[in-house]
């Protein structure tokens, strides 16, 4: 893993702990949106403790993956908010799959936006398989 795959935390001014994540390839999310500002992901604390709650145990065992997973997807699908991207990765030597949630920084957002990653879990075959069968599928990895 290298220095750039590490979850590091930022004081921001309003002292929300926000933690880099990694980067976007901007080229892959483009089919969500065109105008993404930065290649940055951040995750917050707020964030942090949704998913501990939502998915106990997830965040703590997988989150060295996350960098890996928002740099290289397998699969970008439908969401149903807006400049979001839900994100599909298997990990291939662990056989592992998880979704993530990432919110995209646009043009029109305010300043102190980020690309935000909004949620993340493990899934396992089934979900996986329904969800690419019933989502539309925006990116698929070559």
């Amino acid at each position: 893993m290298s220095s750039t795959d590490k979850i590091d935390l930022i004081n921001t001014k309003e002292s929300l702990n926000v933690h880099f994540a990694g980067q976007i390839d901007k080229k892959i999310y483009k089919c969500i949106v065109d105008d993404i500002i930065t290649d940055k992901v951040i995750i917050t604390d707020e964030r942090i403790e949704h998913i501990k709650v939502h998915h106990p145990d997830d965040y703590e065992r997988f989150c060295l993956y996350i960098p890996e997973i928002i740099r290289n997807p397998d699969y970008i699908v439908q969401a149903n908010k807006p400049n979001t991207a839900v994100v599909l990765k298997e990990i291939e030597e662990k056989g592992e799959k998880f979704k993530l949630i990432l919110r995209l920084k646009i043009e029109t957002d305010p300043k102190d936006y980020e690309n935000s990653i909004m949620s993340f879990w493990y899934i396992g075959d089934t979900t996986w398989r329904k969800t690419l069968k019933n989502k539309k599928i925006l990116y698929k990895r070559e």
